[in-house]
Formats: structure tokens, C-alpha cells, sequence
């Protein structure tokens, strides 16, 4: 009887859990005069690049890192255009203009994901 309820608990768990997805981003602020905060932008107004912007000048917000997670074996796999909605949200909300030096990695399955893809960009914002 204890084995057919941990059965099912199990299979409860595993079917809600098939109903989600996740993500995580985070913000590392360079010290000093870079704490200056700016007014939101945009999400969709952000430019996401590999490269470097050499044709403007620009301020350094911070470096931004977007996870996005591949809950159940179910789930597309994460995509690079899902972590540039990310980042570009990220971005946004401190004000950048854009995105430079973005790079992805992916990771293998863990504890709590079935695969993943995590970017990581420079937010810049365009000074005159």
C-alpha cells in the first residue's frame, strides 16, 4: 500500500511539474561610479550583440546573466532567442541601451532541470 501511494504522490509531482518552466537572471554592478541608475527602457528597443559597439560611445551598466531551464524532458529544448528575451528584460529594467560581448553556454541535466542555456552580456548604456 506504501509503495502504490509513493507511486502516485511521485507521479502527481512529476505531472504538475510538467506544467512549468523557469528562469533566473542576475546583475553583477561594477563598483564606484558605474551605481548611477538609469530610467527603464524598453525591452524590445535593446540591441543584443556578440560584438563589441565600436560606432558609439557607451557607459557600462553591469554584466547580466540569463538562465533559461528546460523543466521536464516534455519541454522544447531552451532556445538563444528565449535567453535574449531574458537578457534584453534584464537589461530594460537597469535602463541599457544594449547588450555587447554576449556569449551562451548550455548545461547538462541536473537535479531540478532537464538541460539548459545560460547567456551572459555587458548591458551598455549610449552616452553623447
Amino acid at each position: 500500500m506504501k509503495l502504490k501511494t509513493l507511486l502516485l504522490l511521485i507521479l502527481i509531482l512529476f505531472l504538475i511539474n510538467g506544467c512549468a518552466t523557469w528562469s533566473y537572471s542576475g546583475i553583477d554592478r561594477p563598483e564606484g561610479e558605474s551605481q548611477i541608475s538609469y530610467e527603464p527602457t524598453k525591452a524590445e528597443n535593446i540591441t543584443i550583440t556578440a560584438l563589441d559597439i565600436t560606432d558609439k560611445k557607451y557607459k557600462v551598466i553591469g554584466d547580466i546573466t540569463a538562465t533559461v531551464n528546460k523543466t521536464t524532458v516534455f519541454h522544447a529544448d531552451p532556445t538563444r532567442e528565449l535567453v535574449n528575451k531574458k537578457l534584453k528584460e534584464e537589461a530594460a529594467a537597469l535602463g541599457a541601451d544594449a547588450v555587447v560581448l554576449v556569449r551562451y553556454g548550455k548545461s547538462g541535466m541536473g537535479l531540478l532541470t532537464w538541460g539548459s542555456m545560460e547567456g551572459k552580456g555587458r548591458a551598455v548604456k549610449y552616452i553623447s
